[in-house]
């Protein structure tokens, strides 16, 4: 009767530190900008070395074509081994004109974005398709002595 509470306890604290370790896990990735920083910037004529006071540096800038900033960020949630949720991403699009003074804002988030599909494709290879056992008995003929 006794052995059984003792093993009962065990096994009730084995359980409940892997539970424990199962917790949520927060991520954060880029730059998350505070929203009230962001609706200061919302009337244009605002420069470059303004931007960069007010938001910082930027996650990527655009150097083709058009002068773009992108800051983006991204905040995640992970529970055990699941795969990781997306709980809040936000990408704030500034273009600049030839001067660089602000010519456009735009501001993306989790909607705005979309679930591409992974394609399951095979790249076909040329020569010869060997089994295992061809493998194995082809690696014999290697270690045969010349004559």
């Amino acid at each position: 009767m006794r052995i059984t509470k003792v093993t009962t306890a065990l096994l009730l604290g084995v359980l409940l530190a892997t539970l424990g370790a199962c917790g949520t896990r927060v991520e954060s990735h880029g730059n998350l900008l505070d929203p009230e920083l962001v609706a200061d910037i919302t009337d244009g004529g605002i420069s470059k070395q303004e931007m960069l006071e007010i938001l910082g540096s930027p996650s990527s800038i655009n150097s083709f074509g058009q002068d773009t900033w992108y800051y983006i960020g991204e905040r995640t949630e992970t529970f055990a081994f699941f795969a990781p949720k997306v709980k809040e991403r936000q990408v704030l699009i500034i273009k600049f004109d030839e001067k660089g003074v602000m010519q456009s804002l735009e501001h993306k988030d989790v909607m705005d974005g979309r679930q591409l599909a992974h394609v399951e494709r095979h790249t076909p290879t040329f020569g010869q398709e060997m089994t295992v056992i061809g493998q194995i008995l082809g690696n014999f003929q290697r270690f045969k002595k010349n004559k």
